[in-house]
């Protein structure tokens, strides 16, 4: 059936998709199930998460409104219906938040011996020893900055706690005995960065367990001693933040890494795009920063708590506290890796596929690091998008050029908000003598891969890592991936067509088994979808399942719909936003859509095709959606061996048995929590396309 004849509202709204994602992961903050610290975590998640959706999905909602307000997105939506419902959406969202955190979660911390005190109430040990912090480590750090109503309002740093200060009347003496002019007494309004060089954390001692101030509220407390001689009216927390979606005008950047430090510096001036102040603030204080920011009303966001929820990372990270936080799953060794063997050695038995966090990511670093050593290698070649602050697998490939192997890193410094630590990194290998190449013009380079060359007796030797995720071993430990090794020949041949385009900038050769965007990968997504659908009608046996980050692509959901139609079953893993409306008769009926969220971050995209009983499995670094299929640089890469495609469909079907923590994406766009050791299923009901989504679960509310 041609898209032109398929229902108009056939599309969910892609960022009212992102926000019931992250509503899943706040419901885990709310699950009596879990220990107290996991469920702090899941709560620092969300916050984390929405500070991010709001720096780049509202800011670049805000400038396409600007360009163009009467846009119409796949499912149908202005963007400035699009501002309207996000804004409600995520004030919502942000009630749940601080209804989880007071009204459940610092009780039980209380409970459990980890108090947020209250200088005001707190006993006197507790409040000498804030008194002797403030003076010994605040007081000289901090500074107040007047504000003046003719001079320009400061640059404050985005997602950082301050502290606006509204002031009587000044004293008949100077500011600061430095003039008597009246008019420069008069300013009302001050403000004090507290930064992040004071922990925002204050230990306090407590009779047991730990008590803690949050930095402003230590400060607020002592507010008096930053204005002698003046009347402290009011002192409320406040934060911004700016637009993230500032993009790099390539064409106007000759100089890659000067052009990505000038994107780093447009996003500290950005424009303010949110403004989240104490609930209690004052009107006045209301008017004068939304009046001085730009703020409007829906991007206002009151909170009844503190500021930041990221700050509960902190709390779940003390030690002891042992009972309240999940049994450790340590990852394992895998079966095929001998470890007294060198990595080459067992690649060369076979092609190991590695399920993280599950089995260990040291043998990815382990092969790179031999690899940096080996007399007997020659090259590295090597894309990075992420990877740790102090990554080993940085120093192996500065190691291996000193030693004067041919090491070559396509490094993306366009990796949203890693762009500073990339840069800083990129210039480390260069002067190790590492080529540094800085991806391609106008795209961002996602794939996973690193191809180690070396000289054996019969010949050269290609062995190759191929990933879903980061060469990141700290993130390894939480983030669900699949690694493949091998040292397939045509797999190789493949591997350098690709890398070497990337380098040169140039088309890649004809590949006989890899899929690249965006040169390839579509149309091979797009036909293996299609040629299920012709096997179905054809009666042979059909089946999709694909596990994916995010299902956004209008082509590709309209391929699923048109293969629904002919009668394959279609099964979709999709992490986060999905787009495509599941069970519609007539148009999607033999389509399930679930969403696990659990302890590990589900980031693998696996993708089966039944392929008339002749099965094809791909792993890939992309999701499907446009940015990774048309402007990215991605690889999908098949599984070849039978034995790990039988695993791998196994661990897919596996997703769907899931009965404590995935949920069903319903027609409407709302989800169903499945059932929870025998209670009723939670469930997000609602319309995703007008923003009007509730939360309903079992629990009271």
């Amino acid at each position: 059936m041609p898209a032109s004849d398929l229902t108009k509202d056939r599309f969910l709204n892609r960022e009212l998709s992102w926000l019931e994602f992250n509503q899943r992961v706040l419901e885990h903050a709310e699950a009596i199930e879990l220990p107290l610290l996991e469920r702090a975590k899941f709560l620092a998640i969300t916050g984390s998460n929405l500070d991010e959706f709001v720096m780049v999905r509202v800011g670049g909602l805000k400038m396409q409104y600007g360009r163009n307000p009467m846009v119409r997105d796949p499912a149908g939506l202005t963007i400035g219906e699009q501002l309207h419902a996000v804004s409600e959406r995520c004030h919502q969202l942000q009630r749940d938040q601080y209804r989880i955190l007071i009204e459940l979660l610092e009780p039980l911390l209380a409970d459990a011996g980890i108090r947020r005190l209250s200088l005001d109430s707190a006993g006197q040990r507790a409040r000498e020893a804030a008194d002797q912090w403030f003076q010994n480590e605040v007081l000289a750090v901090l500074s107040p900055q007047a504000l003046y109503h003719d001079l320009p309002f400061p640059m404050l740093q985005g997602l950082q706690v301050h502290l606006c200060i509204r002031l009587g009347a000044a004293d008949d003496a100077a500011i600061d005995g430095a003039t008597s002019d009246p008019e420069a007494q008069r300013y009302q309004f001050s403000v004090i960065p507290l930064g992040r060089v004071i922990n925002r954390l204050v230990s306090l001692p407590t009779d047991k367990g730990y008590g803690f101030v949050l930095l402003e509220d230590l400060v607020r407390h002592h507010i008096d001693e930053f204005f002698p001689g003046r009347k402290v009216l009011e002192c409320v927390a406040f934060r911004i933040t700016r637009n993230a979606d500032v993009q790099l005008r390539e064409e106007a950047a000759p100089d890659l890494m000067v052009g990505m430090e000038e994107v780093l510096e447009s996003r500290r001036e950005s424009r303010c795009v949110r403004l989240e102040l104490d609930a209690h603030c004052s009107d006045e204080t209301v008017a004068y920063l939304t009046e001085t920011l730009g703020i409007g009303m829906q991007d206002l966001f009151r909170v009844p708590g503190p500021l930041d929820l990221t700050y509960l990372f902190n709390i779940v990270s003390l030690e002891g506290f042992r009972s309240l936080r999940s049994e450790p799953w340590p990852p394992q060794g895998s079966p095929a890796i001998e470890p007294s063997e060198s990595m080459f050695a067992n690649i060369a038995a076979g092609d190991i596929l590695l399920v993280h966090p599950y089995e260990r990511f040291d043998p990815i670093v382990r092969f790179i690091e031999e690899a940096a050593v080996d007399p007997d290698v020659l090259a590295i070649k090597q894309v990075l998008y992420r990877t740790s602050r102090d990554s080993p697998i940085i120093e192996a490939l500065k190691r291996a050029a000193e030693h004067g192997k041919y090491v070559t890193a396509i490094v993306e410094l366009k990796a949203r908000f890693d762009e500073a630590r990339n840069i800083e990194w990129a210039r480390e290998m260069e002067r190790s003598g590492v080529q540094v190449i800085y991806g391609v013009r106008g795209l961002k380079t996602h794939a996973k891969v690193c191809i180690v060359v070396r000289r054996e007796p019969q010949g050269i030797v290609r062995y190759l890592h191929f990933g879903t995720g980061n060469y990141n071993e700290v993130t390894a430990g939480i983030y669900s991936d699949i690694s493949l090794l091998t040292c397939d020949e045509t797999l190789g041949d493949d591997a350098t067509k690709f890398f070497n385009s990337v380098t040169g900038a140039s088309q890649p050769g004809q590949m006989q088994h890899l899929a690249a965007a965006p040169t390839t990968l579509r149309s091979r997504i797009l036909g293996l979808i299609q040629s299920e659908t012709q096997r179905c009608r054809e009666g042979q046996k059909a089946e999709i399942i694909a596990k994916l980050n995010a299902l956004v692509d209008t082509d590709v959901i309209d391929a699923l719909y048109e293969a629904s139609q002919a009668g394959v079953k279609i099964k979709l893993n999709i992490r986060g936003v999905c787009c495509l409306r599941p069970g519609v008769k007539g148009l999607s009926r033999s389509i399930e859509v679930v969403s696990i969220v659990d302890r590990f971050l589900e980031h693998a995209r696996v993708i089966y095709f039944e392929h008339g009983g002749d099965p094809q499995m791909f792993i890939s670094s992309a999701d499907w959606m446009p940015r990774n299929l048309d402007r990215r640089v991605e690889l999908l890469v098949p599984v070849l061996r039978t034995d790990y495609r039988k695993r791998l469909l196994s661990m897919l079907r596996t997703y769907f048995k899931d009965n404590t923590h995935s949920w069903r994406l319903l027609p409407s766009g709302g989800y169903e929590r499945s059932w929870r050791h025998g209670r009723q299923p939670s469930a997000v009901t609602g319309n995703v396309e007008n923003g009007a989504s509730t939360t309903r679960s079992s629990r009271s509310r």
